[in-house]
């Protein structure tokens, strides 16, 4: 099980993600625990203020560093080392093995950044990790929350139906994932290819492999650059080239 704390300043747009799918099912189990903060709960003026104009002008409003550090006071702590994380464009790219290392930890505690970002001593004192979906800017850290919550919530056991499907996904082996048919076997014409319905599970995974490193060449070939083939999957890849 896994402890998700999240602090936001709109805990209403968790609502229709966390309420529905493997989500909810998997929160209903008790197999993952979402929890959200409003930081607006935890200002000490009477317009609930999460923001204020920088020092020494500019536009745009900077989130207060009082209220989120009273808001992480309210928190418990699973252990010492939960990784209490900044989502913002200014930090180290989510990659699915940062999701895969993430869901070692009993407990995740989330601070989505909002308007110009936040004051720097949130970043220098009461965070230990910063993380960016992409290189793009959001309106604000909740849907790179729940990017983050859904990716890492599918590698804890018990979430998914079938527990060998987060293995076989795109990145968790460090290729792109392979090509999926089901019924029927044909329709108008197009036809799954005949090896996955042979029945002969070793060429079915030959078949596989092959595919997730064709499809990872053409459409992510700086991922077949980071390594991790076997000699023979790079020979193969290069004969392929070749008769191209």
């Amino acid at each position: 099980m896994i402890r998700f704390d999240i602090l936001t300043v709109f805990p209403e747009m968790f609502a229709s993600v966390l309420g529905c799918s493997l989500l909810k099912k998997a929160s209903d189990r008790g197999v993952i625990d979402i929890r959200l903060h409003d930081i607006r709960s935890h200002t000490e003026d009477k317009h609930r203020m999460t923001d204020d104009a920088p020092y020494g002008g500019g536009g745009g409003m900077v989130m207060k560093v009082d209220p989120i550090d009273r808001t992480l006071q309210s928190i418990p702590r699973m252990a010492d080392d939960v990784p209490v994380i900044l989502l913002t464009p200014q930090g180290e790219p989510f990659r699915q093995r940062t999701a895969e290392k993430l869901a070692l930890y009993p407990q995740l505690i989330l601070l989505c950044g909002h308007y110009e970002g936040v004051d720097e001593r949130v970043r220098t004192h009461l965070v230990n990790r910063e993380i960016s979906i992409g290189d793009y800017v959001l309106t604000g850290g909740e849907l790179s929350a729940m990017v983050v919550v859904d990716a890492v919530s599918r590698l804890i056991p018990g979430v998914l139906g079938n527990s060998e499907s987060a293995g076989s996904d795109s990145f968790s082996m460090g290729v792109l994932e392979y090509p999926h048919y089901t019924r029927p076997a044909e329709y108008r014409g197009w036809k799954v290819p005949e090896v996955l319905l042979s029945g002969n599970h070793r060429e079915i995974e030959a078949w596989r492999r092959k595919q997730s490193l064709l499809r990872t060449r053409e459409r992510r070939p700086d991922l077949l650059a980071e390594g991790g083939l076997t000699e023979k999957e790079e020979r193969w890849l290069a004969e392929e080239a070749d008769e191209e």
